[in-house]
């Protein structure tokens, strides 16, 4: 075995080893498990909460394939239909081409052709974390499966009056020229102006005054409103006003949507260019007057001065007409919300457009149910109030996009304008009867990306067909998410599920928080805090980690800043961590709050961590080479001693504490159940324990295989144990065991989840360990206060203890001496001079100070100690002398600073004996 632990030189090739071998395919079992990993963009790259949710994915898997399920991790991409086209077009430019020259065939065949060649980054990127997704299952929300299901689902929809095109607000791109999801804009706070502008009255009784950030708008007024509570402008309901630069009156309306306080409490409705204006609009039926092309440019409907100009152009000549027009009263500094593309940057234009959109209601209401009546189970819990108020308060969906890219929609129009919707036009000719002269074209939009990803746990499986993997694994067992995408997928799969299976898509929905920088902040190219999963497994040296930083920054001004700040943060690079820290690192992080703080620092604890559990098992192999085991494995009764006993109770608890963390997806604590019994239990006491007794001389053979068959034993149950949080270090280590464990099997993987049950406990040996821990703990605390050198052989003493106690400490008397590093352990009646106590049990542990230290120090010390006691305690009792407190304070408060005032007293009486005891020792010796 190698001496030093190194990561890289074995998760490649275990991999590599687990794929070939097909371990990942489901292989039986009396019950099924499964999770449909929410497919990742096929043009993206593994980042953070990628590399955080599958981590935790990849624990359950492998948890519950090693308790035996028949267990799959249906794995895919998404097309990512924005994002892709974007890609390809960026690379056609390049030779001097563009989508519209090439046509949408030569196009779409260009996709396809990037995809295979280029489409798989992120699959490769999810292997190195060890993610055990059954590859030969891997799906696309483009390939011919999801396909079939798409349409189905669209026809069937639309047969039913559930699927309808009409003419709405939607979020418009005008850089891409397509409507795109709430999710796909950015809104974040800029700094902008407030103009008030004048209205004249038509009855000429002077003007109002509007405030408004967006004047170009004003082209497309349909009203202006006030609150009707408003006694400012009681009197102008009803009336009209004269639309300034356009040759028009609009009436004054009433709307409590209207706030008073902002502006000047009269505000301008453009329904074609503003949602909460398109509500107010539909209440009282005002016209929808559209001002904007699809490249946000004014169009005919506006006055011609104005037609053919950039929106922002026309907001500085409106600006300038109404200046000179003697209708800008002022402008005023403002900060605003300005929403943009998340892909393009463009500042996103409410825009009026025909579409395609889901009738939601009657879908959601069964969705609401299910989660109501526990079909399916939000953890933690406080989200199911999200998604309720959600779901109670939802909207139709727009489900078309103005790409190339995606599920084409399954509609043909006629000239006549008649619409058909099927799988293609041969069958709609044929149903319909339509005559070989009628002219069809087929819709030239395609599918919300969310729309085929809405059918991502049944279509997976096989849907529309009846599959044997849909029969055993759908609904699937969880779904492993953010709680940003609650509504745009959970909702809308639980939704889909329910309408096309009758059933819910899974039973459980475990949210996970959103991985932030060390310092809370989110992470962001253009705050250049964004770490790569690959880097943290692999390292990367500083100019590489700066370069990587500053590329492809939308705003490039800012990449001074971001070196300065990569170089301060990691002034020698990252360096290597492996996957198995970063994976444990994860899963200490995942406490279930919303955010999820990463610090680089702590990969490093884990790394340790990987390097301890290296080293364990580096010193079992030597014990053993140099003392074998037995060829049967035998032991006489009673020959594992006490250590033996209690380092297996603390397993089998270890284990109990672990698979009920697991069960309620607390991974923080089942990560941390069996990080403080590695480290702190069988690495810092049972692994020194058993080094001692083994090198006694007269330790019986017959210990010595006790000992030795416990470490192995030991050591092969937690391996098992460790395994679904840190695979690749448990499979390198167990192969190393099982020939002297006498296990003849290919992978760890695929063993049995380690049962408490199924170790024998033992509560004296508990007892007897924990009062020989208190024991040495006691005198290695008094030798750290008291700055003792380490090497130094302390003579101990001691008084009283029970007589269970004294036969501990006659039992484990060599144990003492070589851990606590003592001379001589010996019972006294008399308290030694300038001794300084321990307590282990009812025993009191003596260590006589007078040789070992100056004893002026040490007073000082002592004296240093006393001074916040004294603070404390006078603290406690103004409170307690408070009678405002005693009579206000709950009993319980009262009651526990009352226990502080004891607990303080009784620590200053011990400190108050140990200072006479050393100005007596400082009398007696002359000092």
């Amino acid at each position: 075995m190698e001496k030093t632990y190194k990561p890289g030189a074995i998760e490649s090739a275990w991999y590599s080893h687990w794929e070939s071998k097909g371990y990942f395919a489901p292989q039986g079992g009396d019950a099924s498990y499964c999770i449909a990993l929410p497919p990742p963009n096929v043009t993206g790259s593994l980042h953070m909460g990628h590399a955080f949710q599958q981590t935790l994915m990849d624990i359950l898997i492998r948890f519950h394939r090693m308790n035996g399920s028949n267990t799959l991790w249906q794995g895919g991409t998404d097309h990512a239909g924005i994002a892709t086209q974007m890609v390809v077009e960026r690379q056609l430019e390049a030779t001097g081409k563009s989508r519209e020259s090439e046509g949408r065939e030569k196009f779409i065949a260009a996709v396809w052709d990037w995809k295979n060649e280029s489409g798989s980054t992120i699959s490769r990127q999810s292997r190195r974390l060890g993610t055990s997704m059954d590859w030969q299952r891997e799906r696309f929300t483009m390939d011919a499966g999801l396909y079939a299901a798409v349409q189905q689902v669209f026809i069937r929809l639309y047969q039913e009056g559930l699927i309808y095109r009409g003419k709405r607000l939607v979020n418009w791109d005008p850089v891409l020229h397509t409507a795109i999801s709430d999710l796909e804009v950015v809104t974040e706070e800029e700094d902008g102006h407030l103009w008030h502008i004048r209205y004249p009255r038509m009855d000429g009784r002077g003007h109002v005054v509007i405030a408004t950030t967006r004047p170009e708008t004003l082209l497309g007024d349909a009203a202006v409103a006030v609150h009707p509570a408003d006694t400012r402008y009681r009197d102008l309901i009803g009336d009209t006003v004269q639309l300034p630069l356009v040759d028009k009156a609009i009436p004054v309306i009433a709307d409590e949507y209207v706030d008073p306080a902002f502006g000047t409490g009269c505000v301008k409705i453009t329904p074609a260019h503003d949602f909460n204006d398109y509500a107010i609009g539909l209440r009282h039926d005002l016209p929808l007057i559209n001002i904007f092309t699809a490249d946000a440019t004014i169009n005919a409907q506006a006055p011609p001065p104005y037609r053919g100009l950039d929106r922002y152009a026309a907001r500085e000549q409106i600006i300038a007409d109404l200046k000179l027009a003697g209708l800008l009263e002022r402008t005023a500094a403002h900060k605003l919300m300005v929403p943009r593309g998340d892909r393009s940057q463009a500042v996103i234009e409410p825009y009026l457009t025909d579409q395609w959109y889901v009738k939601i209601q009657p879908l959601a209401e069964p969705a609401i149910a299910a989660v109501k009546h526990g079909d399916i189970r939000f953890v933690p819990e406080n989200w199911r109030k999200t998604y309720f108020d959600w779901m109670h308060n939802i909207q139709d969906w727009c489900i078309s996009r103005q790409l190339w890219w995606g599920h084409r929609i399954p509609a043909w129009y006629d000239d006549a304008g008649n619409i058909y919707v099927g799988k293609d036009e041969q069958t709609l000719r044929a149903e319909h009867q339509l005559a070989d002269e009628v002219k069809l074209r087929q819709d030239s939009d395609v599918l919300d990306t969310w729309f085929s990803s809405a059918l991502w746990p049944f279509a997976t499986l096989g849907w529309p067909e009846e599959t044997r993997e849909l029969d055993l694994f759908y609904p699937t067992s969880v779904l492993v998410t953010g709680f940003d995408i609650i509504f745009f997928w959970v909702a809308r799969m639980i939704m889909f599920g329910l309408k096309f299976t009758g059933n819910v898509p899974f039973r459980e929905v475990y949210i996970t928080g959103l991985v932030r920088d060390a310092a809370g902040q989110k992470m962001s190219k253009s705050k250049g805090n964004i770490l790569d999963p690959i880097d943290l497994i692999d390292g990367i040296e500083l100019d590489s980690l700066v370069a990587k930083q500053t590329a492809g920054l939308m705003q490039p001004q800012f990449a001074p800043t971001i070196e300065k700040a990569t170089r301060k943060a990691f002034p020698r690079g990252i360096a290597a961590f492996g996957t198995d820290a970063l994976r444990f690192t994860f899963a200490q992080l995942a406490t279930q709050g919303r955010d999820i703080r990463f610090d680089v620092g702590r990969i490093q604890g884990y790394r340790n961590f990987c390097n301890k559990l290296w080293n364990a098992t580096r010193f079992i192999l030597l014990q053993i080479e140099s003392t074998p085991l037995a060829s049967d494995g035998d032991l006489p009764e009673g020959e594992p001693g006490p250590a033996e006993r209690w380092i297996m109770t603390h397993l089998a608890q270890a284990l109990t504490a672990t698979t009920s963390a697991l069960a309620s997806y607390r991974f923080d604590l089942a990560s941390q159940a069996l990080y403080e019994f590695t480290w702190d239990e069988y690495c810092d006491w049972y692994l020194e324990l058993a080094k001692i007794t083994l090198s006694a001389p007269d330790t019986s053979p017959a210990r010595e295989q006790a000992i030795l068959l416990t470490l192995l034993h030991s050591l092969e149950i937690l391996l098992r144990a460790l395994h679904p949080f840190i695979p690749f270090i448990t499979e390198e280590l167990w192969q190393k065991l099982i020939p002297l464990a006498g296990i003849t099997a290919d992978t760890i993987m695929l063993q049995p989840y380690p049962a408490a049950d199924e170790i024998p406990q033992d509560k004296a040996a508990v007892a007897e360990i924990t009062w020989l821990k208190s024991f040495i703990s006691g005198v290695r605390r008094i030798r750290a206060e008291r700055d003792i050198a380490p090497g130094k052989r302390l003579a101990v003493h001691y008084q009283g203890g029970s007589r269970e106690e004294r036969g501990w400490l006659e039992n484990n008397i060599a144990c003492i001496k070589a851990l606590a590093r003592v001379s001589t352990i010996s019972r006294t009646m008399q308290i030694p001079e300038a001794a300084v106590a321990a307590h282990a049990g009812d025993m009191t542990v003596l260590i006589p100070l007078a040789e070992l230290i100056d004893p002026p120090a040490e007073l000082t010390r002592l004296k240093r100690q006393m001074q916040p006691l004294a603070l404390a305690k006078r603290r406690i009792l103004s409170k307690l002398d408070n009678s405002n407190f005693i009579s206000k304070a709950p009993a319980a408060v009262i009651a526990r600073e009352r226990t502080k005032l004891d607990e303080t007293e009784k620590s200053i009486r011990h400190l108050e004996a140990q200072i006479e005891g050393m100005k007596k020792l400082m009398y007696n010796t002359g000092l």
